[in-house]
């Protein structure tokens, strides 16, 4: 097994390359929000049904229209949901109200406001063209069209439109159900009586959380302490899991033990440690059929490389095609010195000055400081051996967004 650093973009190919993608699975509309559409979905109708009034006012034939003020005889009314039995003829007019199928003979609406109602006899004072204020039939979408397909991330607009489109269920992939481990003898959850020593746990609420935006279902296995036994008794929850992500023992101390407890129970190993930072001791491999993720004990550390390699792995499962961050580019606020071999990823906050994005990466990048990976807008991301920059010079980042919480 080679020690070398992987890059990055190297890493999250190798994670990628052999996750299957989660089965499907039928839900109702109302539960489908931000759910991933497993298949492509064709309308089940035509919309409108059939020719219908987009305004209210009065059906008539555009020939009557030519020369006005004309007086039409008012021979019936459709409100919408209804039809009007019958046909308008020369000289006649239907009142008719807004979504109101459109009455054989009629080819356009005469809005009321320019008409004057009088008993039986409407006044129309401005005339129309054939098809003025018609909605055609099929006008939005015709049965049979595909207007969503699969791989989309469903959004309030999309489950407005199945609706539209006489689904009341889809089928929709399996959220991943993540397994997550923590390790170290200094961590305690929050609220918990504090030793002198001990650190709250940070990691598993954020990944938590970010398992939840990218369309998983977290599953938490619990805090192992630096023992073999007991991280490889916690680590077997995870067989029935879609993946395992562990946090902390998995750097080069003598207490870093996930890698040495986890290949009593059968971890393959495909890589370990990454040319990033933070995240150099990222590892990868597989549990028996469970792909297995270790991310660094620091919480800074253990979120960027959910970003970076986490949520990738859920979209690759989902089938999104999300598969690769998405870099912008910004202007740097600060001066920056030159980087090492390793790709950077700063904390930075993101201001508009104009019509131009400014990336700010905070002073002090310390993995163990949660509080600015909290306050920032992006991830500002160096090459291996990038040159120093001046503030002012382009620089590639990524956002630090809410994944697929959106309308």
């Amino acid at each position: 097994m080679s020690q070398s650093l992987m890059p990055v973009v190297d890493a999250r190919q190798r994670i990628l390359a052999d996750l299957p993608t989660m089965a499907s699975e039928q839900v109702a509309l109302t539960e489908a929000h931000g759910r991933v559409l497993a298949e492509n979905m064709a309308a089940r109708v035509t919309q409108p049904p059939l020719a219908v009034s987009a305004m209210d006012g009065y059906a008539v034939r555009a020939k009557d229209m030519a020369d006005v003020p004309v007086d039409l005889t008012v021979v019936g009314a459709v409100p919408a949901g209804c039809l009007f039995e019958g046909t308008v003829k020369p000289g006649q007019a239907v009142r008719i109200f807004t979504g109101a199928a459109l009455p054989d003979g009629a080819d356009a609406i005469v809005i009321q406001e320019h008409t004057a109602r009088d008993g039986d006899t409407v006044t129309v004072n401005e005339g129309v063209e054939c098809g003025r204020y018609v909605r055609k039939a099929g006008l939005d979408f015709e049965r049979g069209d595909i207007l969503l397909t699969a791989g989309t991330i469903l959004t309030a607009r999309d489950i407005g439109l199945a609706a539209a489109m006489n689904h009341p269920w889809l089928q929709v992939r399996r959220r991943p159900q993540i397994a997550l481990l923590a390790t170290g003898n200094e961590i305690s959850l929050p609220g918990e009586d504090l030793g002198p020593t001990s650190i709250v746990s940070s990691n598993t609420f954020a990944l938590e959380g970010l398992i939840r935006a990218a369309g998983g279902d977290p599953i938490t296995l619990g805090i192992a302490p630096d023992d073999k036994a007991a991280i490889s008794a916690l680590a077997e929850g995870a067989q029935s899991a879609d993946m395992l992500v562990t946090t902390g023992g998995a750097s080069v101390g003598e207490r870093d033990l996930v890698q040495d407890a986890l290949a009593d129970i059968g971890l393959e190993l495909d890589f370990w440690q990454i040319a990033m930072r933070p995240g150099k001791p990222l590892m990868f491999g597989r549990l028996g059929p469970v792909p297995m993720l270790g991310f660094p004990g620091n919480p800074v550390s253990s979120t960027v490389c959910g970003v970076l390699f986490l949520k990738p792995a859920l979209a690759q499962m989902l089938g999104t095609g999300e598969t690769e961050p998405i870099f912008e580019t910004a202007t740097l606020g600060v001066d920056l010195g030159k980087n090492d071999r390793r790709e950077d990823y700063l904390r930075a906050t993101l201001t508009s000055a104009g019509d131009t994005l400014v990336a700010t990466p905070f002073g002090k990048q310390d993995s163990s400081m949660f509080s600015r990976l909290a306050a920032s807008d992006c991830l500002v991301m160096r090459p291996p051996h990038a040159p120093a920059a001046k503030a002012g010079d382009p620089v590639a980042f990524v956002r630090l967004g809410n994944g697929m919480q959106r309308i």
